[in-house]
């Protein structure tokens, strides 16, 4: 905390490249064990790694920093928007703790916290941070759809085996046993931590303190906006390999595949072709995700980190929600999705219009967020010391 934004800057990005080395010994092993060996066998392995953690988590208690706790920043934030959004209830509500604080004042000890001032202060922050979040939550409808309609897409194409059928420099033993071993579709997720494994060290110790030394380091919200035009082009791209997937499809071109107990009747367009799609979604993730992190956590009071970090990753998972119910929209009858004869099917839907339509959200939402975060960033460098005053206070 003593060291500065650069100091700041640098954790989160090994924090993040520290969760996909974690992603890589998943999908490697587990992902390729639950699709051709034992889907059980296979979610083991992590319910096991968790189980793991939690011990280790308990075991190191004793060398974490740990503060005393001062209250709920969250209750004060939420008592201050009710007061300034809805003042007739915020009275009504206020009478009432008068009421049980002169009932319970003999029996309460008081509580730390914040300063009144202090928590209106905190209060002022909160109000210009959220709306740059919020404006980041069609980029996770975006992210969000490479472990769900991207996997879905990867079906529908062709996936290779990882033995040949017939070859002729191995056993006949070893042929059969190999033979029914397909890569798993999972292993595309690959495309985007390889990315994010490269290009966070790189980034962190070669492209970021020579973009320092020659002052063209762009701030966390610049960046942020970057990942969303990745996010945006990843989204397009997938949307022309299904425009080509169903013209294959169209016109009766298919393989048949066995994946798990299900058939599929597949393109034969072969499944490394979404590579590109995951790759700039890696690359987005390098410039929003890990870039938002540091944003929440530096621009937050000190006394708040923990809850704006909450909200962030809260605001991930409503756009990862928002995702799935937009499909569920387009899932009803007449919609883009609706396959009422074989559920899970795309052959007959049109998910590239779905594609379109999320890259769309995407474009206008990047120019909101492109006007929002610039007039943060001017707001910000006008009373910026007097800005970080009132985050040591808190």
């Amino acid at each position: 905390m003593d060291l500065g934004r650069d100091a700041t800057r640098r954790f989160f990005n090994w924090f993040y490249w520290s969760i996909n080395l974690g992603a890589v010994l998943s999908l490697l092993v587990v992902a390729f064990i639950q699709q051709n060996i034992s889907f059980l066998l296979g979610y083991s392995i992590p319910v096991g790694c968790v189980g793991l953690a939690f011990f280790i988590f308990l075991f190191a208690t004793p060398v974490f920093i740990t503060k005393p706790p001062m209250g709920s920043q969250v209750s004060s934030m939420l008592k201050l928007a009710l007061q300034n959004c809805c003042p007739q209830l915020w009275q009504r509500h206020s009478a009432r703790d008068r009421q049980c604080a002169r009932v319970l004042a003999d029996e309460r000890s008081p509580q730390p916290g914040a300063s009144p001032q202090e928590d209106i202060a905190n209060f002022q922050v909160l109000v210009k941070i959220l709306p740059v979040m919020v404006t980041l939550v069609p980029y996770w409808m975006v992210y969000f759809q490479m472990q769900s309609t991207y996997v879905l897409q990867g079906l529908h194409l062709h996936i290779p085996n990882i033995f040949p059928a017939n070859p002729a420099n191995i056993s006949v033993a070893l042929r059969a046993q190999g033979s029914s071993y397909t890569i798993p579709e999972a292993w595309l997720l690959l495309a985007n931590v390889v990315v994010v494994l490269i290009l966070v060290p790189l980034k962190d110790r070669l492209i970021d303190p020579l973009l320092l030394r020659c002052k063209l380091l762009p701030s966390a919200l610049q960046k942020m906006a970057l990942g969303m035009f990745f996010g945006f082009t990843s989204v397009i791209v997938a949307g022309v390999l299904e425009m080509e997937r169903l013209h294959y499809i169209h016109h009766n071109e298919t393989v048949s595949q066995q994946i798990g107990e299900v058939l599929y009747n597949a393109a034969p367009l072969s499944i490394w072709w979404q590579i590109p799609q995951y790759l700039l979604i890696g690359i987005s993730e390098i410039f929003a995700s890990i870039p938002g992190l540091e944003f929440a956590y530096s621009e937050a009071p000190r006394s708040m980190q923990g809850a704006i970090m909450g909200i962030f990753f809260c605001l991930s998972g409503v756009g990862s929600l928002l995702g799935s119910s937009l499909v569920a929209l387009l899932s009803l009858p007449g919609g883009w999705l609706h396959c009422p004869k074989d559920f899970g099917n795309i052959n007959n839907c049109r998910m590239d219009l779905y594609f379109f339509l999320l890259a769309g959200i995407q474009a206008v939402t990047a120019l909101l967020f492109v006007w929002i975060a610039g007039r943060y960033e001017r707001a910000s460098q006008g009373p910026a010391s007097h800005s970080r005053f009132s985050r040591d206070r808190g």
